[in-house]
């Protein structure tokens, strides 16, 4: 069969920065769908994104679809016709939905299991080109597209006004009118260098074309690699390093379609704000990359990615550097003004502004978090009044004009005015560490005091949401409480701390008082954490018996449970995991069943009634490694623990190949029984291993 490319593209006016990679890469998707779905083959498809164009380029596209043989079963014979052999209505009624004149013309066909009138036909395929508008039309429709919009007086609606549409199919064009655009082989050059039409004379020859001749680099990421070398470039010529943050690099590429690196200088006693601060404007503002010294530090210096290769640089460069002035002037403006005001002077302000209806004020939470973090401080053995200063001014940066410009400058802003305030350096950083983790994968508070007043204040929102009964339902979560969960556990566990969940909970709920409308809080709270801490472990590559496992035996500190889980995921390593874990569903089941006979298991083993050389064997072995791993156990040393316990596969194994644990004799029954509970809650002080089976 016939294969030509086929290139799609549709030029529009300025389309979103943000969104124009995703909606490049959605309309690919979009088309690759079609394609499949109309099962057309092809080879590979290319997307491209500019400003001004999305497109596609499908490589190796069949003419036509393949010819389909169609085979419909209908009735059965014997209820198509009566007894005179005249066709039933059912058979009529199948002869009509199949398009055919009369019963007659239907096949007949048998098999073992009975005789039926069947249809059957060639479908001839349609051509490519017959279908292509139609899945144009299906992709863009698709789009994920919040608000479209109409122009001129046309019906149709888009993301942007659509300016000119190409539909190539091998060297001939697709007629076809889609977005009230008729269709083309004529492309449009970069708006400034080239304006004029560029005709195609193939699909293949699109990129090359625009590129050579039009000055635009249409694939995104050949753009975006040339944005970042040049800023790299540029960079170190200014004698620093250019930092750049991917969002930023993916925004600005989708801004320019002829990339231009220019670099720019800002007054020097600008560095005397806030770094953060000045690269928030410059990044937000502007679209700026900023550069930064062999120490990390700040320089006075900027790059801008222009959308055209100016003949005057220097006049651009002019230009930008006029733009920022004015934005660090009013950072400086900011910083200045806020440092007039001791940070703690905007406690009472906190009473102006609702936290949440039910909850209260951000002064009810502060008063809230201060009394649960300095709990907390109490239990890491650190500093109290700490914890407790550092949650009274953790919201106080929110009243100040710099987090009110730029409210993601929330705690960084607080860090920074409380070290001004002369304020103990814990305090002052915990402003900052209290959001810690930010995002997933991001940095945790370091210091104890920091550590303590995020957990307080993620706690306090999880406790008032729930106990409101306000929980995240499906995909609403307007107060980020599966993030905080996550995050709050990410600190006990990774930061290693001694903490209880159950009674944290339980101080956060009591702190709420009569807010709380719910008497399971903090049942609901606890097992909400538990479901986060089951995705945690997931992430990590831990499979689902092994957290169930844990889980079992219902350990109350999250970085106890940490412990365990890593200590059974190393166990399942070792060659003796299967077996004993096969030993402790085995043990599972005849306890159980022994219960359920209401047979009264004694405490302690009676060694002159172990008459069988297997059990004397496992009774003695496991005297000596009880004693053994007792106190791992409460070193809480768990992987070293059930790497002991795992030689007691020598003398388990043999204890189920040779004992008959269940006896008639029940002093022998009662006693193996016995020594089978021991050997149980021995791998009970870590896990039920039984649920590592199946």
């Amino acid at each position: 069969m016939n294969t030509r490319d086929l290139l799609i593209e549709i030029g529009t006016e300025e389309l979103p920065p943000k969104a124009l990679k995703k909606l490049s890469e959605a309309f690919g998707r979009g088309i690759e769908d079609g394609l499949k779905a109309a099962d057309l083959a092809y080879g590979k498809v290319v997307v491209f994104a500019s400003p001004r164009r999305l497109a596609v380029l499908v490589s190796d596209l069949v003419d036509k679809q393949a010819d389909k043989k169609i085979e419909r079963r209908g009735p059965a014979l014997l209820a198509a016709f009566d007894d005179e052999g005249c066709p039933s209505k059912a058979a009529e009624g199948f002869a009509r939905s199949c398009g055919v004149a009369s019963v007659a013309d239907l096949e007949r066909m048998e098999t073992d299991k009975g005789a039926w009138l069947v249809y059957r036909a060639e479908q001839p395929g349609q051509s490519t080109a017959s279908l292509v508008p139609g899945l144009v039309t299906a992709s863009l429709d698709r789009l994920p597209i919040p608000k479209r919009m109409r122009w001129a007086d046309l019906d149709a609606q888009f993301v942007r006004p659509v300016q000119w549409l190409v539909l190539l199919f091998g060297d001939e064009v697709i007629d076809a009118e889609i977005l009230c655009t008729q269709s083309g082989r004529e492309t449009r050059g970069h708006r400034f260098h080239y304006p004029e039409t560029l005709y195609i004379a193939e699909p293949a020859g699109y990129a090359p074309l625009l590129e050579t001749e039009g000055r635009v680099i249409a694939d995104f990421a050949t753009r975006r690699e040339a944005v970042r070398a040049q800023v790299l470039e540029a960079g170190e010529q200014l004698g620093g390093n250019a930092v750049i943050d991917s969002a930023l690099l993916d925004e600005v590429t989708a801004m320019v379609e002829w990339p231009v690196a220019i670099a720019g200088n800002f007054e020097e006693r600008y560095l005397d704000v806030p770094a953060e601060a000045l690269i928030l404007t410059m990044k937000t503002h502007q679209k700026y990359f900023h550069v930064i010294d062999a120490d990390g530090k700040l320089m006075p210096h900027f790059i801008t990615i222009a959308n055209i290769d100016s003949t005057h640089p220097d006049v651009v460069r002019d230009g930008n550097e006029r733009v920022i002035r004015p934005r660090l002037a009013d950072a400086e403006f900011f910083w200045t003004q806020d440092r007039k005001q001791k940070l703690d002077s905007h406690i009472e302000k906190l009473k102006t502004i609702l936290f949440q209806k039910e909850l209260g004020t951000l002064h009810d939470k502060t008063q809230r978090v201060a009394q649960l973090a300095g709990s907390i401080a109490v239990s890491l053995s650190s500093n109290k009044e700490w914890a407790e200063r550092a949650a009274w001014l953790a919201k106080c940066d929110l009243m100040t004009e710099m987090v009110n410009e730029f409210p993601d400058l929330q705690g960084i802003m607080g860090r920074y005015y409380a070290l001004h305030d002369g304020e103990a350096e814990a305090v002052a950083l915990a402003q900052d560490e209290q959001y810690m983790p930010r995002f997933a994968g991001d940095e945790l508070p370091a210091t104890a005091t920091g550590q303590a007043v995020a957990i307080a204040d993620k706690l306090d929102t999880l406790v008032g949401m729930f106990g409101i009964g306000q929980p995240p339902t499906g995909s609403k979560d307007p107060f980020a409480l599966r993030r905080s969960a996550l995050g709050l556990l990410r600190i006990i566990i990774e930061c290693q701390l001694p903490l209880d969940l159950p009674d944290m909970v339980q101080q956060a709920t009591t702190a709420l008082g009569a807010k709380i409308t719910t008497t399971k809080v903090v049942n609901q709270v606890v097992d909400f954490m538990m479901d986060r801490l089951r995705a945690y472990y997931k992430d990590s590559g831990v499979i689902p018996e092994v957290f169930e496992s844990v889980l079992a035996q219902h350990p109350t500190q999250p970085f106890d449970f940490d412990r365990r889980v890593r200590a059974v995921n190393h166990f399942l390593s070792l060659p003796e995991a299967e077996s004993l874990a096969a030993a402790n569903k085995r043990i599972s089941n005849i306890l159980r069943q022994a219960a359920e006979k209401n047979i009264v298991v004694p405490e302690a083993i009676d060694a002159t009634k172990l008459t069988d050389v297997a059990e004397q064997a496992l009774a003695t072995q496991l005297d000596v490694i009880t004693r053994e791993v007792t106190p791992l156990f409460d070193q809480r040393d768990y992987e070293t623990a059930l790497g002991r316990l795992a030689d007691l596969r020598k003398t388990v194994d043999p204890f189920f190949d040779e004992v008959m644990v269940m006896a008639d004799d029940a002093a022998l029954r009662d006693n193996r029984l016995a020594l089978l509970t021991q050997l149980r809650n021995l791998f009970l002080r870590v896990a039920d291993l039984s649920r590592l089976q199946g």
